[in-house]
């Protein structure tokens, strides 16, 4: 049989109309080519409005007047560190489901804490640790993303801490890089298929380890202009430096204020020498973690003057950095989403003089009087295994010594601990998988079963809690104060408007995807915001 062709002219006519459809969805004008997720530690609502007037116009004023604002996001559970909170922004769900409760847990098997993202058959580029995104059990929006540029879409994540970086950049996503601390360099995972030739050049040709020295954290401005400074603090300006002779040189420097800038230096050098945001057939993403955490090493305690001046320094790397975007991409083509970590450790111990209730909770003697209960109860062995992070691990093999199942050491253990000073509560891990109670929904949400312990402690605000297991001890004061956290996002679709009721954290990732017409992360537990 002869073989029938359309006629020229038809076989024209239906070659431009499907070159037509595929522009017209290659070029989706409601759909912005470049993301860009910001993560900054502990940052407060309050300190924003407090520091307002002194911000400039392009960084925090321009998100708080031209962008969605949520003045008080609910993480609703124990956040305690940027890993968590960044995996329930980036998944839309807690710990009880993500697997990542905070950036270390305590892994029976080998009697130690790790770190939540542990792989030991990860290689590390510019570092020996082994990480990779394995443990995190949820798709995130950096995932979505690339799933929906089918694999060609470009997904990086800077950050200076390596597990939150690594959470960015998801399972699907391009590179994931951090500071590390033994020297320095920017450093990745092997498990992404992709590190960037120009932050090779940056580690050999201009790493900080060359700079470092030379750097210093000063009052960005006059002393007077700070509010709310005690007198005796607007006369000592305070001044940091970082000799590569102390050997956590580069710890600390993740914990000040400069490494906000060392983070904005390398996110415009992606921007531009990755070209994000430049095609027409998929989003790009970029993800960022910066801090405005309170700086631990000043030298009395109060860290005001240091705060005040994080702020403002974070909010000119804002601002450089939306300059950038829209100077490569375009403002109008990019949507910018900006969330604080829900918690804010600000524990430090109170003079005795203003005579605040408190004490001590030694840990090594909750340890100690606890075996000395069981031992008088059900025979003599050291039934406690550790206790990590407020939480306690009973040696399940000694409660098979002597036929105890767990429930009963747990009932009986929580009993006899919440009479101890300064606790004010001992749950056992089968009350929090079983009660139903908000508070204890809150406590369960936060917790990994995989990796929790048999009894959770919750110590009386005031006091001090002493782990005098390691040497020196680590004491850690006790605040429950809540804080509001903001969440921003601006985009060309999101309309300029302010939201004072609290906010799930759970809605940020599906709020996120539904503006970028994406799904959302698969395991989100909440529906998106309108906007």
């Amino acid at each position: 049989m002869a073989e029938r062709r359309l006629p020229s002219r038809l076989l024209g006519s239906l070659l431009m109309g499907l070159m037509t459809i595929n522009v017209a969805v290659a070029t989706d004008a409601s759909r912005p080519k470049l993301v860009v997720g910001i993560v900054v530690d502990q940052l407060r609502t309050d300190y924003l409005q407090y520091l307002r007037d002194l911000f400039g116009e392009s960084g925090f004023r321009r998100l708080m007047k031209d962008g969605l604002y949520l003045q008080h996001v609910d993480f609703q559970g124990n956040i305690k560190d940027p890993v968590a909170a960044t995996a329930l922004l980036y998944t839309g769900n807690y710990a009880n489901a993500s697997g990542i409760p905070s950036a270390e847990v305590f892994r029976v098997s080998d009697a130690a804490p790790k770190p939540v993202l542990e792989d030991k058959n990860s290689l590390g580029n510019f570092t020996r640790e082994a990480l990779s995104p394995a443990n995190l059990r949820l798709s995130t929006i950096s995932d979505e993303v690339a799933i929906d540029g089918d694999g060609l879409t470009s997904v990086y994540a800077i950050s200076p801490d390596a597990q939150q970086a690594i959470i960015m950049a998801g399972h699907a996503g391009s590179c994931a890089l951090w500071i590390n601390d033994t020297d320095g360099k920017w450093s990745s995972t092997a498990y992404y298929r992709d590190f960037p030739q120009f932050v090779t050049q940056r580690n050999r040709l201009n790493p900080l380890s060359a700079r470092l020295d030379t750097l210093s954290w000063r009052p960005a401005i006059d002393l007077k202009r700070y509010p709310g400074i005690p007198a005796q603090k607007r006369h000592y300006p305070f001044r940091y430096t970082f000799p590569l002779t102390d050997r956590d040189v580069f710890s600390r420097f993740k914990g000040a204020a400069p490494v906000n800038t060392e983070v904005t230096d390398l996110a415009i050098e992606a921007i531009r020498n990755l070209n994000l945001g430049s095609r027409d057939d998929a989003i790009d993403m970029l993800s960022i973690g910066y801090t405005a955490a309170p700086y631990k090493d000043v030298a009395d305690g109060d860290f005001r003057l240091e705060l005040e001046d994080t702020y403002l320094r974070l909010d000119s790397q804002i601002g450089r950095l939306l300059s950038a975007i829209d100077s490569s991409v375009g403002l109008d083509n990019a949507l910018i989403f900006l969330s604080s970590t829900g918690y804010y450790d600000d524990a430090t111990p109170d003079d005795p003089k203003f005579r605040i209730p408190s004490g001590d909770v030694s840990l090594k003697r909750v340890e100690s009087l606890l075996n000395s209960y069981l031992s008088a109860k059900y025979g003599n062995a050291d039934y406690v295994s550790h206790i990590y992070a407020d939480q306690i691990y009973l040696d399940h093999h000694q409660l098979d010594n002597h036929s105890l199942t767990p429930g009963q050491a747990q009932a009986e253990a929580s009993a006899f601990l919440v009479k101890m000073s300064g606790i004010a509560e001992a749950r056992t891990l089968t009350d929090i998988l079983t009660d139903p109670s908000d508070e204890t929904r809150a406590l369960r949400r936060s917790i990994d079963p995989k990796t929790a312990g048999d009894i959770f402690l919750t110590f009386l605000p005031g006091w001090n809690v002493v782990d005098d297991s390691r040497y020196p001890p680590d004491v850690r004061p006790v605040r429950a104060a809540v804080v509001s956290t903001p969440f921003f996002m601006l985009g060309p679709d999101v309309e300029a408007r302010t939201i004072g009721t609290p906010v799930d954290a759970a809605v940020i990732a599906p709020t996120v995807t539904s503006a970028l017409h994406i799904r959302s992360p698969n395991g989100a537990s909440r529906a998106p915001l309108s906007f």
